[in-house]
């Protein structure tokens, strides 16, 4: 028997990142969108389950895309939703300490960062994400972007801020303007949890 992934708390509500992100959207996107990824997760991993307990090596490749798929959807929106917080609970406050410091270093201001990071996104051919993350092989930070819902770890980078461009995320409200969400976003992320991923990549 597999162990079940299941779908993560929400921490606040639904409609607590107003007026950025409607809570139309964040029911459609956690209720539907991530549910979805979490149950077809486990389908997929009951499969691939019993495809190994046969030694059925075709059967286990063929689960593969949807571990991949699912399973990244999963991993993505579970950091997505701590990765923003409302503006009561310090979204968009300024980053301090070492991720603050580490930002400077490399990007020359937190300004630049953004332009940086949104530029990327926004040209994410179809769906994808953006990233913010620590390259643990260059020791420094570094923006990638990823399609679908492929997860950042597999490239040697661990994920510190994403932004997700899939147009589930924004169009109830932004329409096809990728480039509008992707400035007002910043008015609600959670810096203070990008700073602890930070300091869990360096570990």
């Amino acid at each position: 028997m597999t162990k079940k992934f299941k779908l993560p708390d929400l921490p606040y509500d639904l409609s607590a990142l107003e007026p950025v992100i409607s809570g139309q959207i964040m029911d459609l996107h956690y209720n539907k969108h991530h549910a979805t990824y979490v149950l077809k997760l486990n389908e997929a991993m009951e499969k691939y389950a019993e495809a190994e307990a046969k030694n059925d090596l075709e059967g286990m490749i063929a689960q593969q895309s949807a571990i991949n798929f699912n399973g990244g959807g999963h991993i993505n929106h579970s950091i997505f939703w701590k990765n923003l917080a409302p503006v009561s609970k310090g979204g968009g406050n300024p980053p301090q300490g070492n991720l603050a410091k580490a930002i400077q270093q490399e990007f020359g201001s937190l300004e630049s960062l953004i332009e940086k990071l949104n530029a990327k996104s926004v040209a994410v051919q179809g769906s994808g994400w953006g990233w913010l993350g620590y390259s643990k092989e260059k020791k420094r930070l570094t923006i990638c972007t990823c399609a679908n819902q492929d997860p950042l770890y597999p490239k040697g980078v661990f994920p510190l801020l994403g932004l997700d461009v899939w147009e589930h995320a924004y169009y109830l409200q932004y329409k096809n303007v990728r480039a509008d969400y992707l400035k007002e976003i910043w008015k609600v992320v959670n810096w203070s949890n990008v700073a602890e991923r930070y300091e869990q990549a360096l570990k």
